[in-house]
């Protein structure tokens, strides 16, 4: 761990490495308790800085790591002066900054980011079934094997003793990550009973929103004064982009990937559902289909669904469709 303090000069007090743990740190910002602001980069460590520093009462500030890397400059990159830069960016007030998650809910988050490496190893499993049994050839499966009740027999359809025990193999895969989702989903329902009951209900008002989307959209939004804005919650999505420009004249777009991850795969799953179980939206899917392809056409209905979310963040009310529609 890299400790960098720069007085309010320029001057540097400290700039060495200390051991990674919270006495060490405690021990370097002693002499300077009374008027010091700690600045961390968003990395994986950042979980137990923030906590020692709210039990110590020391000021903690987020820096944004994307951000950071954008602006670092220099041809070299290491601790000793990503240290240094981060100080000087903190005492410039020109440090970039992310939002800092509630104890309470990190856990919570945590747990909704792992079912997304889970959903992607099931899509995957899925697909490896479907592609074996159609380069065998075989027949066509006739139903839906994400559904364990039709999956009986499936291995056995291929007379090849590998292909049989690849297919069993997925088979097996996907019926013990279905019981593992399945118990971390009911986890999750029982631990966010007591994160914002209320805008968890206008949220599922939102058209495509279900239990899952809705925790989701919570725990990484976690407070609506970060994003006052429709378009602040569809930028932190990932849903739009920044504009590079000089002189009047546009040279393309930047900041694609400046946002939530998580909340991009939110908000496109959203639209899938909307569109899925909402006829009244098929009619306008079509129409962008038409225009702008197959492709991009769910693409565009994502940002009027963070739009949405937006809107029941700052007003207690319920979500009409239609709104969502015109938009």
């Amino acid at each position: 761990m890299y400790v960098c303090i720069l007085d309010q000069a320029g001057e540097t007090r400290v700039h060495r490495n200390r051991t990674a743990t919270p006495e060490a740190l405690l021990k370097a910002l002693a002499p300077y308790r009374e008027q010091i602001v700690l600045a961390a980069a968003c990395l994986f460590p950042w979980y137990g800085v923030a906590a020692c520093c709210a039990e110590q009462g020391i000021p903690c500030v987020l820096g944004h790591a994307l951000s950071l890397q954008a602006i670092h400059g220099g041809k070299a990159t290491n601790d000793t002066i990503a240290a240094q830069k981060i100080a000087a960016l903190l005492r410039g007030g020109m440090l970039p900054q992310a939002s800092v998650s509630p104890a309470e809910r990190r856990a919570t988050r945590d747990l909704l980011r792992r079912r997304m490496p889970l959903a992607r190893q099931r899509g995957a499993l899925l697909a490896h079934v479907h592609h074996t049994n159609s380069q065998s050839p075989l027949p066509a499966l006739g139903t839906k094997i994400a559904y364990k009740a039709n999956r009986a027999g499936v291995a056995a359809r291929c007379a090849a003793p590998a292909g049989h025990q690849s297919l069993a193999g997925d088979l097996a895969l996907l019926t013990s990550d279905d019981a593992l989702r399945r118990d971390g989903e009911r986890s999750l329902v029982q631990t966010a009973q007591h994160h914002d009951a209320h805008t968890r209900y206008l949220l599922h008002t939102v058209p495509g929103i279900g239990t899952m989307l809705r925790l989701v959209l919570l725990d990484d939004i976690h407070d609506s004064a970060r994003c006052p804005r429709g378009q602040d919650v569809a930028s932190s999505c990932r849903l739009i982009t920044g504009a590079r420009a000089s002189a009047g004249q546009r040279a393309g777009t930047s900041g694609a990937t400046i946002g939530n991850a998580q909340l991009t795969g939110a908000c496109s799953e959203a639209a899938v559902v909307c569109v899925r179980e909402n006829p009244a939206a098929q009619p306008l899917l079509s129409r962008f289909e038409h225009k702008h392809g197959t492709g991009t056409a769910l693409t565009i209905l994502a940002p009027p669904l963070a739009r949405a979310v937006s809107d029941r963040l700052q007003r207690p009310t319920a979500f009409p469709l239609q709104h969502c529609l015109q938009a």
